[in-house]
């Protein structure tokens, strides 16, 4: 039913370009919700370590006053409304999107695009997010989990674009100012920058007005869009933080394929099938953590990962290196395989039931794989895994990992680290 309800939806999606901005439009009238996502496209490989977090500010900043409404003015309105501008800023784009009913999306657009094309930017409202944005990058060493992240991803994109984060650094905040802001809009908010997605109960005409008369008036730029490369693969290597925790925590990457690559799906599976066996044997059997599993990080180029918090780390990690020999050696049955996938499949569906999220799903696909169209096969790639890919991707990808350990580093026997 799942699969029959995304094949329906898909027949009602089109794309089209209105004064260089690219569109993607799912008619959707199950509901009165419009989700409208503007993907301002490149993400990490668009600023440096010295302007890293300049674009996420500049749309958080234009929530406090814009030429058109002012900062008390857009607050009301958007009150009164009751929809949400949201803005989420990632390695491959920044999203700024709407979340709105049918009945004030136009005017809920006419602030978005204010917001987009002229913000007041003033001081001292610029002064205030980046003290909030500073605040949130000081507290990561306040979890563990934040802080293990933060580490991990140090190690794991070093030598590539993804190496940048995208909502800046100690250094690169303060130093972002209303120059700064002014010049990177000028040169930066360019329509081929945007890909805008648009699900819900509005029509083609309808959006090709909005658009025409509000950020299709924005400069056309020469942005093309490219996929980054492949994250290097590199040795095994590990940083520490020591802390005196109750637990440890340990998250390692390794370097996936490229999301447009022949192997996205296999190692997608093949992640879920090692989050499953590590769950029942270190989890439910041996009882050594409340949560353990194999992330996989869906970029344009992905990553695969192990993830745990222990007391007992050594003895896990080298259960968890089992695990992943045992995939590699190994070939799953094929029934238990297709249990899996159709178990993948609905929860992926579930988890892509809202607008905002099937417009998500469809800019990744437009963009990741070249064509929106994808969307629609999405469940073919992966009901197409067999055992062998499986076994060879786990082979090919699962190495080298790159680890953060956050706790007591005399825990851990820096040999059992070799294995990996």
């Amino acid at each position: 039913m799942l699969l029959s309800i995304a094949l329906a939806l898909t027949s009602l999606t089109t794309s089209f370009d209105v004064s260089g901005v690219h569109v993607i439009l799912r008619q959707n009238d199950a509901n009165n919700v419009v989700a409208a996502n503007l993907y301002l496209l490149g993400g990490a490989r668009q600023v440096t370590q010295a302007n890293a977090g300049i674009e996420p500010i500049l749309l958080d900043v234009s929530e406090r006053g814009t030429e058109h409404y002012p900062k008390n003015a857009l607050r009301r309105a958007m009150s009164k409304l009751g929809s949400e501008i949201v803005v989420a800023p990632s390695a491959d784009w920044t999203m700024f999107g709407i979340r709105s009913s049918t009945e004030v999306f136009d005017s809920t657009w006419a602030i978005f695009a204010d917001r987009l094309m002229h913000p007041t930017l003033a001081k001292a409202e610029i002064s205030v997010v980046k003290a909030q944005y500073l605040s949130g990058i000081r507290q990561r060493r306040d979890d563990p989990d934040a802080l293990a992240d933060y580490l991990a991803d140090s190690i794991a994109f070093v030598g590539h674009p993804y190496a940048v984060s995208v909502v800046g650094n100690e250094r690169s905040i303060p130093a972002i100012d209303s120059a700064a802001l002014r010049s990177y809009h000028r040169s930066q908010f360019v329509t081929s920058r945007m890909l805008l997605v648009v699900v819900g109960n509005v029509d083609r005409a309808h959006i090709e007005r909005l658009v025409a008369q509000s950020i299709g008036q924005l400069p056309r730029g020469s942005y093309n869009w490219t996929a980054p490369p492949r994250v290097p693969e590199n040795p095994t290597a590990l940083v520490v933080e020591r802390r005196q925790l109750p637990t440890n925590y340990i998250l390692g990457y390794y370097s996936g394929p490229l999301a447009k690559g022949p192997d996205y799906q296999a190692l997608r599976v093949a992640t879920s099938v090692l989050t499953g066996r590590m769950f029942a044997e270190i989890r439910t059997r041996q009882n050594l953590t409340y949560d353990v599993h194999a992330p996989f990080v869906d970029r344009a180029a992905t990553l695969g990962g192990l993830y745990v918090s222990t007391v007992y780390p050594d003895t896990t990690l080298k259960l968890m290196r089992a695990a992943i020999v045992d995939l590699q050696q190994g070939l799953l049955d094929p029934v238990g395989l297709k249990q899996l996938e159709e178990q993948f499949i609905t929860e992926y569906f579930l988890d892509n039931e809202t607008n905002a999220a099937q417009a998500d799903f469809l800019a990744r696909s437009q963009l990741y794989e070249g064509d929106y169209h994808e969307a629609e096969r999405f469940v073919d790639e992966l009901k197409s895994v067999t055992p062998e890919a499986v076994q060879r991707v786990a082979r090919k990808y699962m190495k080298g990992f790159r680890f953060a350990y956050v706790g007591d580093p005399s825990k851990l026997n820096l040999q059992t680290l070799n294995l990996f």
